[in-house]
């Protein structure tokens, strides 16, 4: 696919040779992401490339602008010109085409997730889930810390470790989660969920139940960011590929597997509440099933096997 740079992305790469190392850098930053102008200030795009804001002004003046305001206004009007396409490789990916057909979709889609859950799995530090699972089952309470699509993960966990007994909550407002995590202790463990690491609040709430005292794990799909530096134990799912960018489903669907891996190690060290607990809430709910019916084809089959069977008994 196309990217679309267009006039002045080509100008500047036409002129990168000439231009000195500090302007040099400012260009490479450019040709590899045309969208940088539009998006940063000048002071973010100097920082991002490891240069000035004057060498970023030098830098436009070089191609005939008079600052950098001229500057991002003029490619973000090229960029425009291209616009559904620019838009479709930002926020859908380059994995898929605007053009390809459903079943290449669903095929590149299902290695997309497949290869998210074999990353994870190959990546996934089973001591680091072990010693989680165990503090876990032994463990007072649990906080489970998550916003925005992590929220989701956060509030299945707490679901599924309920039904089994144990006391946790999941909080996806900061002010709620932060006088929660206030109140654990070394006998508490908490768990932070976020993908990127970087989530603020998210960090907030999960150091600040490990300065109250308890055990602190991240699930997160960057080991060196942010919320895994607070942590005490930190476990690695995939990290996005690309599509359908931010909220790329396979990263979830990598959460899912990892809370599974939990749930599944904590209940097996609990086997017997566990089980008794699981049959007891799913008793309580079965009032509230509806239950199977047939079909009139279904129910018309049945009807004639059930007399069938009746007049063989008679006659016999």
């Amino acid at each position: 696919m196309n990217t679309g740079n267009g006039a002045i992305v080509g100008r500047i790469a036409e002129r990168r040779h000439a231009m000195p190392a500090a302007l040099s850098k400012i260009a490479d930053l450019v040709i590899s992401h045309p969208t940088t102008p539009a998006e940063l200030t000048i002071t973010e795009l100097a920082e991002r490339a490891g240069s000035s804001p004057a060498s970023v002004t030098r830098f436009c003046r070089s191609l005939g602008f008079a600052g950098y305001t001229q500057f991002r206004v003029a490619i973000a009007t090229e960029l425009g010109h291209a616009s559904a396409e620019h838009a479709w490789i930002t926020d859908i990916g380059a994995e898929f085409e605007p053009t390809d057909s459903p079943e290449k979709i669903l095929r590149t889609l299902l290695n997309v997730h497949v290869s998210g859950l074999e990353t994870t799995r190959e990546g996934i530090d089973l001591d680091a889930v072990g010693l989680a699972a165990r503090a876990i089952t032994a463990s007072r309470h649990v906080d489970i810390y998550g916003l925005g699509g992590s929220a989701g993960i956060a509030q299945e966990f707490q679901r599924r470790m309920h039904r089994i007994g144990i006391n946790s909550h999941a909080w996806s407002d900061v002010h709620d989660g932060l006088a929660s995590a206030v109140l654990q202790d070394e006998s508490s463990v908490a768990i932070g969920v976020s993908s990127t690491g970087q989530t603020n609040e998210t960090v907030q709430m999960l150091a600040q139940a490990g300065a109250a005292g308890a055990l602190t794990v991240a699930i997160t799909h960057d080991d060196e960011s942010w919320i895994a530096d607070v942590a005490d134990v930190s476990i690695t799912t995939a990290a996005p590929v690309g599509y359908l960018r931010p909220d790329d489903m396979s990263v979830k669907h990598s959460q899912l597997f990892v809370i599974d891996l939990l749930y599944l190690l904590i209940a097996q060290q609990m086997f017997d509440p566990a089980t008794r607990r699981l049959a007891a809430t799913a008793t309580a709910v079965s009032a509230h099933r509806r239950p199977r019916t047939l079909n009139s084809r279904s129910a018309q089959a049945h009807s004639e096997a059930q007399a069938h069977s009746e007049v063989q008994e008679a006659a016999s």
